[in-house]
């Protein structure tokens, strides 16, 4: 049976036309409807994340099995730079992966192999599987569409990865530069000073390698505003805040306002007089 020929990814063709895209961290709740629901909501990519999270690799590949086919794509934030931890993530079914604290050209040349079918790298082969959807088919033309299509994020969030940035942008095979702002800041001796020259300073650093070598500068940004702050600074790929905290923000704001309105009507006096039904006399 041949594998179809799958079309680039929506976020594939954008950032290769220097287009904005903007999607979501999901960091926890594993359930089979987040990619769903991320992607109802607009998001074009969905990023899970198995850094900072206890989630199981059969986890994460019922999250990323769910969001396939929704039209939003499944990244995976690997917890290293192990070769096992990169390959268990595509061969998962993510359509690429974020890796943390990239600090080399080395380092980053290394990832893109693991990342990569022969001849690009040395991604092990094995085919009827989640990544494929379960399809045998074409071996080669597989190969060739998936080193094409899936995505390498190498993320920038120490100030040995700030002083390399030019040379990790420069390695064939990334495609995103992607600012981890309060390691990076932890690491610059500024933590959580997001206003300070030096970081400033270094998120243009980063953007200006990302334009210079043709890659895309990405960022997880909380507010719209700082979203437009770094658009006017060159980056293109945004994951609006995560799961967790949308959800608390957005309760929080909920909860005061019923709380405010609802208070203001219980003040009132009752309307024609009366105390509620059951009131003591």
């Amino acid at each position: 049976m041949n594998q179809p020929e799958s079309p680039q990814t929506h976020v594939r063709q954008a950032i290769r036309a220097g287009d904005l895209v903007v999607g979501t961290f999901v960091f926890e709740f594993a359930t089979a409807g987040i990619g769903r629901l991320a992607a109802g909501a607009g998001a074009s990519f969905v990023i899970y994340d198995a850094e900072h999270t206890g989630w199981t690799w059969e986890t994460i590949g019922t999250l990323v099995a769910t969001t396939r086919g929704t039209g939003a794509d499944s990244y995976v934030r690997v917890p290293t730079t192990d070769r096992s931890e990169i390959s268990r993530a595509l061969d998962a079914g993510a359509r690429g992966v974020m890796v943390p604290m990239v600090e080399s050209a080395d380092q980053a040349s290394a990832i893109v192999a693991w990342a990569k079918y022969p001849p690009a790298g040395v991604r092990g082969a094995a085919f009827g599987l989640a990544h494929d959807d379960y399809v045998r088919g074409d071996g080669a033309a597989y190969m060739r569409r998936s080193n094409a299509d899936n995505l390498v994020l190498t993320q920038i969030e120490t100030a040995a990865g700030l002083a390399a940035v030019e040379e990790i942008a420069a390695v064939e095979g990334v495609d995103v530069l992607w600012v981890g702002q309060y390691d990076l800041t932890t690491s610059m001796g500024i933590p959580g000073e997001f206003g300070h020259p030096d970081y400033l300073a270094g998120l243009d650093r980063v953007a200006a390698a990302a334009r210079t070598h043709g890659k895309v500068a990405g960022f997880m940004a909380g507010t719209a505003a700082e979203a437009a702050m770094l658009a006017e600074r060159g980056f293109t790929m945004f994951a609006y805040s995560g799961d967790l905290w949308i959800y608390q923000d957005a309760l929080r704001a909920g909860i005061e306002d019923v709380r405010a309105k609802a208070q203001a009507q219980v003040a009132a006096p009752a309307h024609g007089g009366g105390k509620p039904a059951g009131a003591a006399k």
